[in-house]
């Protein structure tokens, strides 16, 4: 190659007659050569099968100027920094390739988010008319799914987080003469944040994720598509039924899990030498009913996020053997974020409403 490259501006000549085996890799490299060289060479003693896989070579490979110039040549600009300089730029258009389409997904996620809150507001508004598409039987049965049959498993996670709690504060509390106040501490927390929030993610896993794969599985098989042919709205009938059973059993999950939470923290408690009045009497003095009433508003408000999204990611389910499976990824991972999102934007507006 330095020898083509140096001889440019002079004839370049192949002489192939003592070449017994000729292939594409012989071919690629009288090429490359001849790039090198910057002008068209001339091949002889080529028998008939090099021939046609030069002029086969040349048919496939397109043609290209020649090699960069050496060092000293192109206005002088050295090639280390002709290099640094195309790397830099490569690095930056990979960069903005990359960047650029998280950038649009994100846009996209947005918009069909607050297109799906626009449909879902209006099929609430056209529910007196379309009453007999809500049927209560489904409603019932998405409560139970979401609810009843959630019951033991958020009964035994808000029991370990009253318990774990209790434990965590009252030991390094203990030597200020202050553990009598962890009642205090776990019964706020219970019933401001934790129990709406745990509810929410447990719903999230179990049911944000149902729903995205059996709305998900209709969609796959068209059922989403016979509906809206038959004149019937997907919204009404698969998306409300689902919002209203989760809005209406969040709430109550929240409070068992904070009745749950109360009784590990008074095992703990008990098992510190505290009676069973003393701690009572410290739930009563810190509870008030803002705080279970603020609690349940949340959890309200996490139903709503969680049956939305998963609805959403079922209804926008694509094609092939791994959409149902994306879609319920999509329910959980938004579910769960959008939960916490929420809950941030709400702890600061109670707290500028002074609630």
């Amino acid at each position: 190659m330095r020898a083509a490259t140096g001889a440019r501006g002079q004839a370049l000549r192949f002489d192939l007659t003592a070449v017994e085996a000729f292939d594409m890799a012989g071919a690629a490299l009288l090429l490359a050569a001849e790039r090198a060289h910057g002008a068209p060479t001339e091949v002889t003693g080529a028998n008939p099968h090099a021939t046609d896989l030069l002029a086969r070579a040349r048919h496939a490979v397109p043609a290209a100027g020649p090699l960069p110039a050496a060092q000293g040549e192109a206005g002088g600009q050295p090639q280390g920094q002709a290099t640094g300089q195309a790397t830099g730029q490569a690095r930056g258009q990979v960069r903005w390739q990359t960047i650029f389409p998280v950038l649009v997904a994100s846009l996209e996620a947005l918009a069909n988010g607050i297109s799906f809150m626009g449909e879902a507001l209006v099929a609430v508004l056209r529910l007196p008319a379309h009453r007999r598409m809500l049927q209560i039987g489904d409603l019932l049965r998405y409560a139970d799914q979401a609810g009843v049959r959630a019951l033991p498993l958020v009964t035994l996670l808000g029991f370990l987080m009253g318990t774990i709690l209790a434990f965590q504060s009252i030991v390094p509390m203990r030597p200020y003469g202050a553990d009598l106040f962890v009642a205090n501490l776990v019964t706020v927390s219970l019933l401001r944040e934790l129990g709406a929030l745990l509810s929410a993610v447990i719903l999230a896993g179990r049911t944000g994720s149902a729903f995205a794969a059996e709305i998900g599985t209709m969609k796959v098989n068209q059922e989403v598509d016979a509906l809206v042919t038959m004149g019937l709205d997907p919204m009404t009938m698969l998306v409300l039924p689902r919002l209203i059973a989760v809005m209406l059993v969040l709430p109550a999950l929240a409070l068992v899990l904070d009745v749950a939470g109360l009784f590990g923290m008074a095992a703990v408690m008990r098992g510190f030498g505290f009676p069973l009045v003393t701690v009572m009497h410290q739930v009563q003095l810190s509870a008030t009913v803002g705080d279970l009433f603020g609690g349940l508003f949340k959890a309200v408000c996490f139903g709503a996020a969680i049956a939305a999204i998963g609805c959403r990611a079922g209804l926008s389910t694509g094609h092939g053997p791994r959409a149902v499976g994306l879609s319920a990824t999509a329910a959980v991972v938004g579910g769960i974020i959008s939960t916490i999102v929420l809950d941030g934007v709400l702890a600061v507006m109670f707290y500028r409403l002074d609630l």
